[in-house]
C-alpha cells in the first residue's frame, strides 16, 4: 500500500429528509355504503327518495425534500473514492501503471502515487490479486452551500489483496496486510466530476473502528 501526508479539513453536513403522507378514504367508502342503504328504504311523503351522496377525499401525493448540496457532494465524492480503489485493483493485476483508467477517479498527487506504486511493482516483477475492502465516511464538506471538496476517512482492509511474483505466481513477501486507517481529499473538477486528489494510508492496525 502507499503512504503520503494528508490534509485535514473541517466542516459540517446537512441531511435531506424524505417524508410521505397518506390520506385514508375509509370515511368516503362508509358514506357510499350508507347512501346505498338509504336508497333502498327511505322515502318522503310524495313517495320520492333522494339517495345521499359522498365525495371521496382527494388523495395527496407524497412530498419529498431534495437532497442538500452537501449530501450530493458526499455521495459523489464517496463514489469517486471507491471507484479509484477499484481502478487501482484492476490495474494491479498486471501492474499496468500506464492505463488511462487510473485518471478517471484520481488526479494530481493521488494519481502520481498510484502510478508510481504500480510502476514499482512492475519493475520488481510483482502483481496484486484480490480486492481491497473499503468503508469510507465523509468527515467534512467545504463550502456547505456549494461544495467543492470533501474529506473522507476510511478503514481499508487489504487482507485479501495480496502481491505475488509475476513469473511463478508465488506469494511475495511485501509486509503485513490487514486493516489500515486512510484519509482522502476528493475535489470537484472544472467539468463537474469528482476526483481524489490526495490520500494517506497508515500502518496495519491503525483503524480505530
Amino acid at each position: 500500500m502507499v503512504r503520503l501526508a494528508h490534509n485535514d479539513l473541517r466542516s459540517s453536513m446537512k441531511r435531506g429528509t424524505v417524508m410521505t403522507h397518506y390520506r385514508s378514504t375509509r370515511l368516503a367508502l362508509t358514506g357510499l355504503a350508507a347512501a346505498a342503504g338509504l336508497g333502498l328504504s327511505a322515502c318522503s311523503s310524495d313517495d320520492s327518495a333522494t339517495p345521499a351522496s359522498a365525495t371521496p377525499a382527494p388523495s395527496i401525493a407524497p412530498s419529498t425534500t431534495a437532497a442538500s448540496p452537501a449530501d450530493v457532494a458526499k455521495q459523489k465524492a464517496t463514489a469517486a473514492y471507491l471507484d479509484m480503489w477499484s481502478d487501482m485493483a484492476e490495474a494491479a493485476t498486471t501492474s499496468d501503471w500506464q492505463t488511462p483508467k487510473l485518471a478517471q477517479n484520481a488526479t494530481g498527487e493521488a494519481l502520481q502515487t498510484i502510478s508510481r506504486s504500480l510502476y514499482a511493482d512492475h519493475y520488481n516483477g510483482l502483481v496484486t490479486k484480490g480486492q481491497p475492502v473499503n468503508h469510507p465516511k465523509p468527515a467534512s464538506v467545504e463550502p456547505l452551500d456549494n461544495p467543492t471538496s470533501v474529506t473522507l476517512t476510511d478503514c481499508g482492509d487489504s487482507t485479501n489483496w495480496l502481491k505475488y511474483r509475476a513469473d511463478n505466481g508465488q506469494p511475495a513477501n511485501d509486509g503485513l496486510s490487514g486493516r489500515r486507517q486512510i484519509e482522502a481529499l476528493v475535489k470537484k473538477a472544472v467539468d463537474g466530476s469528482w476526483k481524489v486528489t490526495t490520500f494517506a494510508v497508515h500502518e496495519v492496525g491503525s483503524c480505530t473502528e
